[in-house]
């Protein structure tokens, strides 16, 4: 069974304006003119690459970072690689207030934590959460907490199939699982 206590930096995409960025598509999560690669391990190095002001972030990140995004993250094609890339830099979860639908299941069926937030957008506006602060947050439960701030914060938890193919590392692991009994 994997940890669903989830504790990390966070960085909060936020264009020039000090808005969240909303409707970020796959292409800007993982430009298409990497597709060609396939190894996992060099997938990182392009995330958020074709995300005007994040360019960089593959360079910052750290392992068990946790990305913090406007609405609708994920938007566009079933780009699997655009959730690959966050595998390969090894970040800890992404939360928004909604996700693309496509991207949201590519995301569940790796076994990668993805949560929703419906008052991120508030959290960001009256900052009680912001880039660099450190958080937890438990995938079963939806409870945040601002370590940085000492502030909690809810989140919609996961539900039961997202937890057992999360704890399972992946739906191919969790029907290898099923088949098993």
């Amino acid at each position: 069974m994997k940890k669903p206590i989830q504790s990390g930096k966070v960085w909060v995409l936020l264009n020039k304006g000090g808005r969240l960025i909303e409707d970020i598509d796959t292409d800007q999560i993982y430009h298409n003119a990497f597709l060609h690669i396939t190894d996992l391990s060099q997938m990182g190095q392009y995330t958020l690459g074709n995300l005007e002001g994040w360019r960089d972030f593959s360079k910052k990140a750290r392992s068990g970072d946790i990305l913090v995004a406007g609405r609708n993250f994920g938007a566009g094609s079933s780009r699997q690689q655009a959730v690959d890339c966050f595998l390969s830099l090894q970040v800890g979860m992404i939360i928004a207030p909604s996700f693309g639908a496509i991207y949201f299941r590519n995301a569940v069926n790796s076994g990668f934590p993805i949560l929703k937030c419906p008052d991120l957008k508030e959290l960001i506006t009256e900052e009680k959460l912001e880039t660099g602060d450190e958080i937890r947050v438990n995938l079963y439960s939806g409870e945040g907490f601002n370590i940085s701030k000492s502030i909690s914060f809810s989140l919609e938890p996961m539900s039961k199939v997202q937890k057992e193919i999360f704890n399972a590392g992946g739906l191919f692991n969790y029907g290898k699982m099923l088949d098993r009994g």
